[in-house]
């Protein structure tokens, strides 16, 4: 039995994200589960991020026998910018993070397990016996307030510290092999047993599509600027006779005023992650929306394995280039006049065999299917 700290990029509620089902799947060892720290000015922005300033302070959450949940400490913001407030900030975070595995009983043999490059400055600071880095993003294409070589920088002393690393793109792994070879291609994947039930037809119909009429074109994930929301809103001007549903939150910084300006595209907010099923049942074609980009060429999405899953009809843009693996079953248009008519082609799909395959895709991209190939990749290393 390993004892795995797991220093998260995204917290463990309310939405699970690649690190909280790896981690939930991670049977047989013990788990230290720490949420991100927010910024010590996050309340200046929203004031309601204020109660989390103090977070840490609270017990850890057991949310299953062997795992347990942390808040961790604010940090001084620009730590993406300059390196020596990342070092301050991270000699903090050890403080705290010690504290914590020493009344745990987690000592010298712990494994850490990171997903941010950040965590280059921290890992001498705690006790392990050996170093995981699951890389699912090129956080360095992100922007706002960072120094993409500073990024870059401490990605690079990460990657070549770890004793295993993942990477959930072609473009992501191919970086981070030039600094270790114990790199693996590992992608996302889908609860596929949660989002096959979209499959039966028989789970209840959502109270808010009711007067939501079809065809539906259907969106799930949070709207961020990677995302072609002027795609979207050209196609339902060119067809106003379809719908369109877009589930998720958009991040401040994301202009949706076209969106609800549009009588026929449907903005209904985020949705528990377990009721996404029963929306993905009544869509007739799900899509894929990434805009052209550095940040979405190395995206592994994670809501287009969940749509597999459910054998829909997809339409994607031709972004990220994982997309591009699945050209046998899914409808790819970059233009606004190629994307209408991928999706007239999704809308009329007719060949049985197509949901069919788009579904054992889903299958073989299941969450279980891509842990084991982490554990395998781990016990091959002596690691676990």
């Amino acid at each position: 039995m390993a004892r795995i700290v797991c220093l998260s990029t995204a917290n463990w509620h309310p939405f699970p994200t690649r690190k909280q089902q790896v981690m939930s799947r991670m049977k047989g060892h013990r788990i230290l589960y720490f949420d991100p720290p927010i910024s010590r000015i996050a309340p200046l922005k929203a004031p309601d991020m204020a109660g989390r300033m103090r977070a840490y302070r609270e017990e850890g959450e057991a949310v299953s026998d062997a795992l347990t949940v942390y808040a961790t400490p604010p940090v001084w913001p620009l730590h993406n910018r300059y390196r020596r407030i990342n070092r301050a900030n991270q000699k903090a975070q050890a403080r705290y993070i010690k504290r914590v595995m020493a009344s745990h009983a987690f000592r010298e043999d712990s494994i850490l397990w990171c997903y941010s490059p950040s965590a280059a400055d921290l890992i001498d600071l705690l006790p392990h016996r050996a170093v995981v880095y699951d890389c699912v993003d090129r956080h360095s294409a992100y922007g706002g307030l960072m120094n993409p070589r500073v990024v870059d920088a401490m990605e690079r002393d990460l990657a070549r510290r770890a004793d295993a690393v993942f990477a959930t793109s072609r473009g992501l792994y191919d970086r981070l092999l030039a600094y270790n070879e114990n790199t693996s291609l590992i992608p996302n994947g889908a609860n596929f047993e949660l989002f096959h039930q979209a499959v039966a037809g028989e789970l209840p119909f959502p109270d808010d599509l009711f007067n939501i009429k079809n065809p539906i074109f259907g969106f799930v994930g949070m709207l961020q600027p990677c995302i072609d929301l002027d795609l979207l809103v050209r196609a339902a001007d060119a067809r106003p006779e379809w719908s369109f549903v877009l589930i998720g939150q958009p991040l401040p910084d994301v202009d949706v005023a076209p969106c609800k300006a549009r009588p026929n595209i449907h903005m209904l907010g985020l949705k528990p992650h377990k009721e996404l099923p029963k929306y993905l049942a009544r869509f007739d074609v799900c899509l894929s929306l990434f805009r052209a980009g550095e940040l979405s060429q190395d995206v592994s999405p994670l809501k287009f394995y969940e749509y597999l899953a459910t054998g829909r009809p997809v339409v994607s843009t031709p972004q990220p280039e994982q997309i591009k693996d699945y050209n046998d079953v899914v409808y790819i248009g970059g233009t606004p006049e190629a994307f209408v008519s991928a999706c007239e082609q999704a809308l009329g799909e007719r060949n049985p065999w197509l949901p069919e395959q788009r579904v054992k895709y889903g299958k073989e991209a299941s969450w279980d299917t891509r842990v084991a190939q982490m554990t395998a990749q781990l016990k091959k290393l002596g690691i676990l």
